[in-house]
């Protein structure tokens, strides 16, 4: 529930391909071009939604927090699988059930109290369809001085998984995004508890050092990128003795800086090492307090 500004994350940078992206935007109807052209905005230049880079990101702190977890799914969902979210349609149907009596007020307290301990360790981070994201990252758009105007062809052939040999008349080209090319990336997090910005952290570090591509086309060796941080800008008005609660006079202040265009943040790069430790403590409570649901207990 967001209704209390507590903190803001803002990170700004720029994303580099390393190797030549393709994300595509379907198959084109054009009778001249490219058999699958990649996204492009208005002008016609590359563009990396910001969907993408945020389920590659989660996708892999997902295989990560299997790994330390396992498959249990109140703690790692499948997203593409409902029986195999941290909270199904009809848990939430049930729950609702139970406090329909409640006033209004209550209810949507309860019911927002229920979905929080409830939800997987992702989804406090990225979203669910209970629960909206704290982590919203815009559409990667090209740095202008880095566009020349070219994309590359690249030609393709689909395989015949009977004959596992290129099947006939399956030829296709395909548009790419040339490596070299820089997108600017902007990030922003509100109200994010230690433990999860340490997961974001994770996250980052590992487009930092090249290891999540994006698009398709990775087994040919296209979508390496490399993310370059800035600046992380961090603003954080809870109370000191209540972390629950804003301190008034701290958001006053941040408010009043902001409207005298004076800087209000202070630099969140020192804060990177607390943060992934309140993760690493928060997983190791996880670890000794198991769930009992997993998702081969057929619940």
């Amino acid at each position: 529930m967001f209704d209390i500004f507590k903190n803001r994350l803002t990170i700004t940078g720029t994303l580099t391909t390393i190797t030549a992206l393709r994300i595509s935007a379907g198959r084109s109807s054009e009778p001249i071009g490219s058999d699958l052209p990649v996204i492009k905005d208005a002008l016609g230049r590359p563009l990396i939604p910001g969907s993408s880079f945020k389920g590659a990101l989660r996708s892999r702190l997902e295989s990560f927090l299997r790994g330390i977890v396992g498959n249990n799914r109140k703690l790692v969902a499948n997203p593409a699988i409902e029986d195999e979210w941290s909270i199904t349609s009809k848990e939430i149907s049930d729950f609702k059930e139970t406090i329909k009596n409640l006033k209004p007020g209550e209810k949507e307290e309860q019911l927002h109290k229920y979905i929080v301990e409830n939800i997987d360790l992702a989804s406090h981070l990225f979203g669910s369809p209970w629960l909206a994201s704290k982590f919203q990252v815009r559409d990667l758009t090209i740095l202008p001085d880095t566009w020349f105007g070219q994309y590359q062809e690249r030609d393709g052939v689909a395989i015949d998984r009977d004959t596992e040999t290129a099947a006939d008349g399956k030829l296709y080209d395909f548009q790419v995004v040339p490596a070299g090319t820089q997108f600017e990336f902007q990030a922003v997090v509100e109200n994010a508890e230690e433990w999860e910005l340490g997961l974001l952290m994770i996250g980052l570090h590992q487009f930092e050092t090249e290891q999540i591509p994006l698009g398709g086309g990775r087994s040919r060796g296209l979508g390496v990128v490399r993310l370059e941080i800035d600046n992380m800008h961090w603003v954080d008005v809870t109370n000191e003795k209540d972390p629950n609660k804003t301190d008034p006079n701290k958001l006053l202040k941040y408010l009043t800086k902001l409207v005298d265009n004076e800087s209000a943040c202070t630099d969140a790069k020192p804060l990177k090492s607390k943060w992934t430790k309140a993760l690493i403590n928060h997983l190791e409570q996880k670890i000794s307090h198991p769930s009992t649901e997993s998702i081969s207990s057929g619940d």
